[in-house]
């Protein structure tokens, strides 16, 4: 069993117990989600006080809601799409209008916490990486982003922002090729994982 599975049986775990009205599970929960969830938040209305009064939104409703837990099938799919949702009609009430296009505008500022591969990367080449990403379309970084910063796998993207996985795929094809021409001989140090298995 991988780190992944086993964070999603400790996940799964909490959800049973939230289920129950265990609190200290919920607690278990907020605190391993809520830094996540707050900069995804705050990539698409890009207001921190706003992104942390949703992130706590959320889970007051996940709290309110918590009988119903047992019928969510992936809890992490559940809980950015609900993020996402909610950080959408933010921006509707505050916009006054309907969002149609609410992706053609994100601007997503990636973490740029330390990791093994980041310590393989010289400061200059990391600022490169930095930029080429930033430089990438509104919709292709916010993919980019989900998969590479926060680890999510290929079809929970899909199911959050409600595309095909194929779509998910070729975003992630053209943000890896844009910030290997960018980059270019430099890119040849970074570890493959920048692109996650599916």
């Amino acid at each position: 069993m991988d780190v992944q599975q086993v964070q999603q049986e400790i996940i799964g775990q909490w959800q049973e117990r939230i289920a129950l009205g265990d609190s200290r599970a919920f607690r278990q929960l907020f605190d391993y989600y809520a830094e996540k969830l707050t900069h995804f938040a705050f990539s698409i209305i890009r207001n921190q006080e706003a992104a942390v009064e949703i992130m706590d939104e959320v889970f007051v409703k996940v709290w309110k809601n918590r009988s119903g837990l047992r019928q969510v099938k992936n809890l992490t799919t559940y809980l950015y799409t609900a993020i996402k949702n909610t950080s959408l009609n933010y921006l509707s009430k505050k916009a006054n209008e309907q969002i149609t296009e609410p992706f053609d505008f994100v601007n997503i500022n990636l973490h740029t916490g330390e990791s093994p591969e980041q310590s393989l990367i010289n400061a200059e080449i990391f600022k490169k990486i930095n930029a080429a990403v930033d430089a990438l379309p509104p919709k292709c970084k916010i993919i980019f982003k989900l998969v590479r910063e926060d680890g999510l796998k290929y079809r929970e993207v899909a199911e959050i922002l409600n595309i095909s996985i194929n779509t998910v795929d070729a975003q992630m094809v053209i943000a890896v090729k844009k910030i290997s021409e960018k980059v270019n001989h430099s890119f040849h140090i970074l570890p493959r994982s920048l692109a996650r298995k599916k």
